[in-house]
């Protein structure tokens, strides 16, 4: 009997540290061997610290206080960018991808939210409407989050910002995932290179660059779809990540992760996430946005559908424990002036974006 506990405990506690970063899409720790546990601890540790980065703001405006995610139920946004060495690491870089974690205690469970990334919405960084992929160039996760707040009218209490890089070398790392790949692909590879990546229709193991090419096209086919590719990679690398045999690939993983992002979560409130393992099962659902594709003053968007964005907000506010009569703050009141960096040093010109891209 005390046997049987014993080995119970020692897979719980492994549970615990594997799902420190499972709520990430490619963020983990464990091992079953204790040294090597206590290595990649300490090097998680150092990794993230050095990770770690604020945007001048203690909590959300729409929280009347801040909140610890060992009790409340929180949300999460991982922007990933469009910088590369090509690009130059610049600081007008856009978000390619946006995904929003909401994260229930109660009911041990996740909604993972796409934003398509030319839904067209106001940010209030420049006070005016444009493509919600501007708003990074134009004042970094700030701007990103004030933006995401006001148009969902919820609070954004993290976000964890990653470039090409961490997502490829994490793939690699593990050996590839294997992802349905919809068609014949001729993308450009992370380096902008054109025609660079080449993929048949089927199911198949990609690498790091292919994994991307794959994440990143929408030649084809629309926002939409590009938001449930990149969130079934995104399920493809947390199985793969979680595996038994993903157990000597941690040191190389959690080295990617910490040279190529960016986060306002300590170390300490990573950990406080593995409460999620303990609980049972972890039920995650994933949605995007409704929208129509819109052509305004000669550029593409995304037109956001009102009514059902409506529905996304209620499902999120629920989702998190929010209702009205919470006396939480409204987004609108925030003040757009408060940035991570001025829009002339950040970025071009609005116009300059919406006839680009």
């Amino acid at each position: 009997m005390d046997r049987m506990t014993k080995k119970q405990i020692r897979k719980k506690k492994r549970r615990r540290r594997i799902f420190w970063f499972l709520i990430f899409p490619i963020l983990l720790l464990g091992s079953s061997a204790a040294t090597y546990a206590a290595y990649l601890y300490k090097k998680t540790e150092t990794v993230f610290n050095e990770s770690h980065e604020e945007i001048n703001r203690e909590k959300s405006p729409l929280r009347q206080a801040k909140v610890d995610p060992r009790e409340d139920n929180v949300s999460i946004l991982f922007i990933g960018i469009d910088d590369s060495k090509s690009r130059h690491f610049g600081k007008g870089t856009r978000s390619d991808a946006l995904i929003l974690a909401t994260l229930n205690k109660k009911n041990n469970s996740v909604k993972l939210l796409s934003i398509p990334r030319d839904s067209y919405v106001y940010v209030p960084k420049i006070q005016e409407k444009t493509k919600i992929t501007h708003a990074h160039a134009y004042g970094g996760p700030k701007a990103t989050i004030d933006t995401v707040e006001n148009l969902l009218d919820i609070p954004v209490d993290y976000y964890v910002r990653m470039n090409f890089y961490a997502f490829m070398d994490v793939v690699d790392a593990l050996g590839g995932v294997e992802a349905d790949v919809p068609y014949t692909l001729h993308e450009k590879d992370s380096e902008d290179n054109h025609n660079a990546i080449n993929l048949q229709p089927g199911r198949q193991l990609l690498n790091g660059e292919e994994a991307l090419a794959l994440a990143r096209t929408r030649k084809q086919d629309s926002d939409i779809q590009r938001g449930q590719r990149q969130q079934e990679i995104m399920k493809a690398v947390m199985k793969k990540a979680t595996s038994v045999g993903a157990v000597s690939k941690y040191d190389d993983i959690i080295q990617a992760i910490g040279d190529n992002m960016t986060t306002n979560m300590t170390f300490s409130e990573m950990k406080s996430f593995a409460s999620y393992a303990t609980k049972g099962s972890l039920d995650i659902q994933s949605f995007t946005l409704a929208g129509n594709d819109a052509t305004i003053d000669g550029v593409y968007y995304y037109e956001l559908d009102e009514d059902k964005l409506d529905t996304t907000k209620e499902m999120l506010k629920q989702q998190l424990g929010i209702n009205a009569g919470d006396g939480y703050a409204n987004a609108d009141d925030q003040d757009s002036s408060s940035t991570d960096s001025d829009p002339s040093e950040s970025a071009q010109n609005n116009s300059d974006f919406d006839s680009n891209n």
